[in-house]
């Protein structure tokens, strides 16, 4: 391996963004000092487009795109991304090369008036989430709830909940641990009930394929045990095709040698939802978390996609 000397790094310009990009480079210092690591920051379409829900833009790269055009033309040596916003197909020549230890994956619930239940808001409380996996499952425990959209980053989330007509909001755990704004949470959602994103609270790198020296200082700072869950759980949705227009959630984790994955598929309405779980070994993490997929898809999952995609 001929360690390079200096090493282009792209991210999203966001705190959270930013926050990433440090912790990866951080660990990779710890291991090559003698490499100099510049932070690129780029704008994505997701970034851009604020007033849409981002199952209303319908694309797959909302933000990733940008970063890896700019891994193409060579702008760049590799990128940083929260997995979870990270389409199950990647661009011919592009792979996910290293992927962190996983933060806590839960969802985390804000709440006004001292409330530390979501079955304590009251009836019609306003909801804010820009996630139709978190809509569904909100749905599915308290149909009568007015969920609505909010979007921005975790900065904007929390201003917007604070200053709007929200009683609650939903968002991601690990986001607001790393941004040391988890006195914000008024509670943990439990993972039984409120699965996940794919991949939630796992930072990824993704690089070129053909850049084999980059390949191997990114193999020092991987997580084997985030990335064999990740494996599964991007699988999972995979076998679904699912992304931000479909409401689908995963997580896995290892306990000795075998990995459990508990899966979620549900419409955006809340009215019919699936929870399954499938158990196999870590080597067979793919093969579990398809197998997942079409236990889902061998009973109601065909009929809630086909009224999902017609919706």
């Amino acid at each position: 391996m001929t360690i390079k000397k200096h090493c282009r790094v792209g991210t999203r310009s966001s705190q959270l963004a930013l926050w990433q990009t440090r912790h990866v480079i951080v660990e990779l210092e710890k291991r090559f000092p003698e490499t100099a690591f510049e932070v690129i920051e780029m704008s994505t379409k997701g970034d851009r487009i604020l007033n849409q829900a981002l199952s209303a833009i319908g694309d797959k790269g909302l933000f990733t795109r940008d970063l890896e055009d700019a891994m193409h033309s060579g702008a760049i040596d590799f990128a940083v991304h929260s997995l979870k916003d990270m389409p199950t197909l990647l661009p011919d020549g592009l792979g996910l090369t290293a992927m962190l230890s996983r933060e806590d994956p839960r969802d985390a619930l804000l709440a006004k008036n001292g409330i530390t239940d979501i079955m304590d808001l009251p009836q019609q409380a306003i909801v804010g989430t820009s996630s139709l996996r978190r809509k569904a499952q909100l749905l599915a425990l308290r149909p009568d709830l007015d969920i609505r959209d909010l979007r921005g980053n975790v900065q904007t989330r929390i201003r917007k909940f604070t200053e709007g007509p929200f009683h609650a909001a939903i968002l991601a755990s690990a986001g607001l641990k790393r941004m040391e704004m988890d006195e914000h949470i008024a509670a943990y959602l439990p993972t039984e009930q409120f699965i996940p994103a794919v991949g939630q609270g796992i930072v990824v790198v993704e690089s070129r394929l053909d850049d084999e020296d980059m390949l191997e200082m990114l193999a020092q700072v991987n997580d084997r045990s985030a990335a064999t869950c990740a494996q599964a759980e991007r699988a999972f949705m995979r076998r679904l095709e699912g992304g931000c227009q479909v409401p689908i959630g995963a997580l896995a984790h290892i306990k000795d040698n075998h990995l459990t994955v508990r899966g979620f598929l549900g419409r955006v309405d809340g009215s019919e939802v699936i929870i399954k779980e499938k158990q196999g070994l870590i080597s067979d993490a793919e093969a579990v978390g398809t197998a997942l997929a079409e236990d889902m898809l061998s009973g109601a999952g065909q009929s809630i996609l086909a009224a999902i995609r017609e919706e």
